[in-house]
């Protein structure tokens, strides 16, 4: 697979640097970052030498050095591609239901990560961005909560706090949830640092070397990592434009007898799909009949309207066998890092003995922050201004992805995600991408078995600078011409 090359920018500060030194700073970086990924094609010292005008022996030289460093490899007659290197994080590979034991496969998720820390203040350039633009989110919400505690006593702020987390913030859940007809008394809540805390905590109390732990494919590439660190066994469920294939689910559970199933129900992240009451009926009995635990992950259900036709397991089961996620930084700010776990007595005692260990308690000034902002009646107006918005930049983008070539997955009536085929390789796709200025996220971070795939997921509230037509267009064109 070869490394597309684009305008390339030279590093800053080189002016005391040499030609060669520029050129493996420049890839060193880009490898780093994991825009160049490993079995990647180089440019060809030709192609690199016009682009940056230089001479071919300077190439040379730095891909030879490159070499030297444990960066490239050379293969003969072929060119000098992007190596192995150890610093990877292994991962476990999943197969179809048929496939007798899964393989060791490799995933880096840093990539994205780091991108997105690094672009997150430039959004509208951000299309693979998993949050909301900052210019859409209200500042003042949070600083007027900060500035209400201010004026409180400071000794309220001197204490550990508990394990469960602030107590008041606990009983406003339970109204909230309530109103999703989900019964959880404050005692059945414990408050988390974000929906990746709480999976960290539910993969050390439940999942053991060799469980099977069955996920979306495609589904939230974060968790991957967090229960192949414990030892489980990946196991990819794939979706249709009508949710999970249900069938197909069965068929998977029949063979791995897995542990847990980890699932959104409402705005599933990449696809944006939603299951219906049938759909979550059946899911139930399957759990109870194969006897595995069902995570919930709902940090996308506040960007849902009430009257949107999707079903929450946790409604249904009444935390019996589902542990249902919440989370605010989709809605409030990624950094506020605010969550929660509803579940069974027994599950939140055992999550709280864990967070104890882990890192004792969750820091209570965020959580009378939000306290704060749900009780003082400005949530929810903000998150209906959220919808509003992204209702009016969804056909917006729809029409724009289309007229590029892209074939959509659905174009769903909520949420901020749109699951696009993009018709060629979608890492390459996304190193162009940088290369231009543009953060996109290939599909390949969002499946288990991380193949190269075609499909990518965009941001539509980051799809709005008119470059990024511009740039799809230019880069799917040219592919054609070449494979014509």
């Amino acid at each position: 697979m070869s490394v597309p090359l684009a305008q390339i920018p030279t590093p800053h500060d080189t002016t005391a640097m040499t030609l060669v030194e520029q050129l493996v700073q420049w890839a060193r970086r880009r490898i780093e970052e994991r825009v160049f990924r490993p079995g990647m094609r180089m440019p060809s010292i030709r192609k690199l030498a016009l682009d940056k005008g230089v001479s071919r022996f300077t190439v040379v030289e730095a891909y030879e050095r490159l070499v030297a460093q444990g960066y490239l490899e050379s293969r003969r007659g072929s060119g000098f591609y992007v190596r192995e290197r150890l610093s990877g994080v292994a991962l476990v590979e999943t197969r179809a239901p048929s496939i007798a034991t899964p393989e060791p496969a490799a995933l880096d998720v840093v990539w994205l990560l780091r991108n997105m820390l690094h672009t997150g203040a430039r959004s509208e350039r951000s299309p693979g961005l998993g949050y909301l633009p900052m210019r859409w989110l209200d500042g003042d919400l949070i600083t007027n909560a900060l500035r209400t505690l201010g004026r409180q006593s400071g000794a309220q702020m001197l204490g550990i706090g508990t394990p469960q987390g602030f107590l008041p913030l606990r009983q406003q859940l339970q109204t909230r949830l309530e109103e999703l007809e989900i019964g959880a008394s404050p005692d059945q809540i414990v408050m988390v640092s974000g929906v990746t805390q709480a999976i960290d905590l539910i993969s050390r109390i439940y999942v053991k070397p060799g469980d099977a732990v069955i996920v979306g494919d495609p589904a939230w590439f974060q968790m991957f990592g967090r229960f192949v660190s414990q030892g489980a066994r990946l196991v990819g469920m794939p979706y249709t434009p009508d949710g999970p294939d249900l069938d197909a689910l069965e068929a998977l559970v029949e063979t791995w007898r897995p542990k847990m199933l980890v699932i959104n129900s409402v705005l599933q992240n990449p696809t944006g799909t939603s299951l219906t009451a049938a759909q979550a009926f059946r899911i139930l009995r399957l759990a109870e009949a194969y006897d595995f635990i069902v995570v919930e992950d709902d940090i996308y259900g506040d960007l849902c309207p009430p009257s949107y036709p999707g079903t929450r397991l946790a409604s249904l089961d009444q935390l019996k066998r589902v542990i249902y996620l919440g989370s605010f930084s989709k809605t409030l700010a990624p950094n506020l890092r605010v969550g929660f776990i509803a579940c069974a007595p027994d599950v939140a005692r055992a999550v709280s003995d864990q967070k104890m260990l882990v890192g004792m308690t969750s820091p209570e000034l965020n959580e009378r922050v939000l306290y704060k902002i749900l009780t003082e009646g400005h949530y929810r107006r903000h998150v209906e201004r959220l919808r509003v918005r992204l209702d009016s930049v969804r056909e917006k983008s729809v029409r724009m992805l289309e007229k590029t070539g892209l074939k959509l997955f659905l174009t769903p009536a909520a949420g901020m995600f749109l699951w696009a085929d993009t018709g060629v390789d979608a890492g390459a796709l996304a190193a162009a991408g940088h290369e231009a200025g543009f953060l996109l996220t290939p599909g390949s971070l969002f499946s288990p078995q991380q193949s190269p795939t075609t499909w990518m997921r965009f941001n539509i509230a980051n799809c709005g600078d008119p470059e990024l037509a511009t740039f799809l267009s230019r880069y799917l064109d040219g592919v054609a011409r070449r494979a014509s």
